[in-house]
Parts: structure tokens; C-alpha cells; sequence
């Protein structure tokens, strides 16, 4: 039974759309927010941490993922940033998805954020990067399934930087992801949160 929280495939909460400013130092636009979803009235402070302070997006990122997507202002920057990228912004919220396809269309860059539930990416797309405020609330058995669902799908020199409160447990994460084959370094750690740079190893 849905419960309205925004890991939910369709939140009960009634709907209530309100606009949204995304500002930082390159990129500024009004997207749309709704209740049932992630964070409905404001860029929350984790995913403005990981725009801020997640390496630039690069020529070489081609493919990137937003694991999570939310209301879409990750997929969004990239998608501003990174002109040359095909964006796949992934989310089980339906309502999270129209938001996403929504805003991805009100920057002009619809026809590059493809919007998709986790079943619907093409088993053969690979990530040049990976970028997400992960659903840590979801708990820990659930988290680790999804990433050990996505991760083994970065290229051989892709890369995901994940964002993850300290108390939610960043450290813990990293030692498991370690566990499970991958070189984990943390290079943000401020205002309670850490970014996670995550690469194959070897």
C-alpha cells in the first residue's frame, strides 16, 4: 500500500506543485517541485553539495545517471552542463518522473534527460558517471541492492559520486562498497555530509 513517502511508486499525498529556484554559481532555473516526492519545497542541502562539489562533468562523460532523480535537479544540471550528454534520470516515484520530464522539457533539454522507473534503462546503456543523493531512508539492505544493481554498470573508467549524510551512515556505506569490489575515496566532507567517489577497482 502506497504511504506517501517519497520512495513510494505512487505517493498518496495529494498533489501540490510549487516552483523551485535552482541557483548555483554556472547554472540558475525554475523548475517544479510536488509533494510525495524528495525534498517538494526546496534544492535540498545534499544534492546542492553534490553540484557544487562533485568533479566537473567532462567531454568524456557521454552517459550519465541520476540514480534517484527526485523532482530532477540533478538530471537537470548535468543535462546544462554537459551538452554533449545523454542524461538517464531513474526514480520508482511516478510522480517524481513527470516532474523530472516536466522540467527537463521547461530547460530545453527534453529530448536529452531520459526519464525512465529502474526497469525501463536498456539493459546495455553503460555510465560514464554517476551521480546521486541516494534513498538512504529506504534501509540499508534495500540501498546496497540498489547500488550493487547500478554500480556495475559505470564504464570501465566511469565514475559515481554519491552523497550521503554522516549520522545516515557515509562511512559505513564506504567500507561495504570497498567489501564489494570498489575503490571508494571521500572527497567532500562538510555541513554533516560526504561525497563518495566510487570507480572499479583496478
Amino acid at each position: 500500500m502506497s504511504s506517501g513517502q517519497y520512495f513510494d511508486d505512487d505517493p498518496a499525498v495529494g498533489s501540490d506543485p510549487r516552483p523551485i529556484e535552482v541557483a548555483l554559481p554556472d547554472v540558475a532555473f525554475t523548475l517544479t517541485a510536488d509533494r510525495g516526492v524528495f525534498s517538494a519545497d526546496h534544492l535540498d542541502a545534499g544534492s546542492k553539495l553534490l553540484l557544487m562539489e562533485a568533479p566537473a562533468l567532462s567531454a568524456a562523460d557521454k552517459t550519465v545517471l541520476d540514480l534517484g532523480c527526485g523532482w530532477g535537479p540533478i538530471a537537470c544540471v548535468s543535462a546544462a552542463r554537459a551538452p554533449q550528454a545523454v542524461v538517464w534520470a531513474v526514480d520508482i516515484n511516478e510522480r517524481a518522473r513527470r516532474l523530472t520530464a516536466a522540467n527537463a522539457a521547461t530547460i530545453g533539454a527534453a529530448n536529452r534527460i531520459h526519464v525512465a522507473d529502474p526497469d525501463g534503462v536498456p539493459t546495455d546503456v553503460r555510465f560514464d558517471r554517476i551521480l546521486s543523493n541516494p534513498p538512504i531512508r529506504i534501509g540499508k539492505q534495500a540501498l546496497h541492492e540498489l547500488l550493487t544493481r547500478w554500480l556495475p554498470r559505470l564504464t570501465p573508467s566511469g565514475q559515481a559520486h554519491l552523497v550521503v549524510q554522516k549520522h545516515l551512515g557515509s562511512d559505513s556505506l564506504a567500507d561495504w562498497l570497498r567489501t564489494e569490489g570498489y575503490d571508494v575515496d571521500r572527497i567532500t566532507s562538510r555541513a554533516g555530509f560526504r561525497i563518495l567517489e566510487v570507480r572499479r577497482r583496478g
